[in-house]
């Protein structure tokens, strides 16, 4: 869609080789103890430096089973690329833009795909097909383990697929990715919701151990007049991804929220055509959630922003949305933003996108919670015996990305190979 294709372009095979003939190779890499899921960095890059992409692709693989999307949605500035050596003074490696260019010629190639382990005779259930419980899937199915995925949507993936923008991740780099654990024999069941469709006491009484990674659910409500008109921002990103005619885009939009969900769809209704997009956010620019190089990235965009705004009422004349009536904010010595009283004031628009988070996983009988959570112990094992979670439904503390839940399935898969065979690898 215009405006919308992947940001930057596929490095070039020489580009590539430049780029990693620049890596210092690092013992004991900063970069590698910098990435969640612990990629041995120099050694797919130096592979990369000596042709061997298979390699390279293979190095990859064996931290990390869905390279291909973290190579593009992770945070590298925050992470790997802001750990680098290089970084302080001069430009650090381009560890994202190699590691796609490694993962594009895997998938282009078919080259160092993950294969299936020996047949254990266990079978495992996955509520949820995101990073999370993909990753947890074809890490059991490595070590010989069948599996079958329920996922309550058309398309596994996840957020990859529904969530994240295409600026950043276009739809069939998320769904190569669930093929990809297809063909490693896991089962994905489309269509299947949780609680609806299978229970928690038939996943036990079905399978060895249940894993789930249930994410989290819609937007939550702002609790003002007029709310029926906004816009839910997770739904504006699905049809800027999966709608050929994509989501429709007002004049004047207002943006709720200032995380990268709030900065996605800034995005969106900036490049599909809106004349004017303004973020709004009770608190101040330092408390906002949205990554730093985002907040510069969406203020380059020619996005406005309102800081200390609190929404208070959708306008609404004849039925049609019109405005935003807003009230100012002021800290306190609490350090909670409280009104401003006599402040109220409206910001004209035709379009409100609400990007104020989600809401938290459903509770379940017999499985204990952490501030709406589900809580796990060391073993991402939750208060019910042989019951796994990991990904953003356990996430109570710090902040969610895909790449921790990709690790979080990752040592799902291990502590529950270990309870099953006695076995650790």
């Amino acid at each position: 869609m215009n405006g919308l294709t992947e940001a930057l372009p596929p490095l070039s095979g020489h580009e590539a080789l430049v780029e990693a003939n620049r890596c210092l190779f690092c013992y004991d890499a900063p970069c590698t103890q910098a990435c969640p899921t612990h990629i041995d960095i120099p050694r797919f890059i130096k592979k990369i430096s000596t042709g061997n992409l298979t390699g390279s692709a293979r190095t990859i693989f064996d931290a990390n089973l869905l390279g291909a999307t973290c190579a593009r949605v992770c945070p590298v500035q925050e992470l790997c690329e802001g750990a680098c050596v290089l970084g302080s003074e001069h430009k650090p490696i381009a560890i994202g833009r190699l590691q796609r260019h490694t993962m594009d010629h895997a998938y282009s190639h078919g080259a160092a795909m993950p294969t299936v382990g020996a047949p254990t005779g266990f079978h495992v259930g996955v509520v949820g097909a995101g990073p999370a419980g993909l990753s947890c899937a074809g890490e059991l199915a490595r070590r010989g383990h069948a599996v079958t995925v329920y996922e309550k949507r058309d398309l596994g993936g996840g957020l990859s697929t529904y969530g994240i923008i295409a600026l950043r991740e276009p739809v069939g780099v998320a769904l190569a990715e669930v093929e990809m654990i297809r063909n490693l024999g896991v089962r994905v069941l489309s269509g299947v919701e949780f609680g609806r469709d299978v229970t928690l006491d038939s996943l036990i009484g079905d399978h060895s151990a249940v894993f789930l990674s249930l994410g989290l659910g819609r937007t939550p409500d702002l609790g003002i007049r007029g709310e029926e008109h906004l816009v839910d921002g997770l739904e504006f990103i699905e049809q800027s991804k999966t709608s050929p005619a994509g989501p429709h885009v007002g004049r004047d939009v207002l943006v709720i929220g200032a995380g990268n969900t709030a900065i996605d769809c800034a995005t969106i209704a900036k490049r599909l055509g809106a004349a004017r997009v303004t973020i709004l956010y009770r608190r101040t620019a330092n408390e906002m959630t949205a990554y730093t190089h985002e907040y510069r990235f969406i203020q380059n965009e020619g996005v406005r922003f309102e800081f200390l705004t609190q929404p208070v009422e959708a306008i609404i004349d004849e039925g049609r949305l019109t405005g935003l009536r807003c009230r100012r904010m002021q800290r306190t010595g609490r350090g909670l933003p409280e009104p401003v009283s006599g402040s109220d004031f409206t910001l004209p628009a035709d379009q409100i996108v609400k990007a104020i988070g989600q809401q938290k996983p459903p509770a379940f009988r017999g499985l204990e919670t952490d501030r709406g959570y589900l809580r796990i112990n060391d073993e991402m094992e939750t208060s019910l015996a042989g019951v796994y979670a990991g990904g953003d439904c356990v996430r109570a503390r710090g902040s969610a990305s895909t790449v921790m839940a990709v690790q979080d399935g990752k040592r799902a898969a291990a502590a529950i190979h270990k309870a099953l065979t006695g076995l650790i690898s």
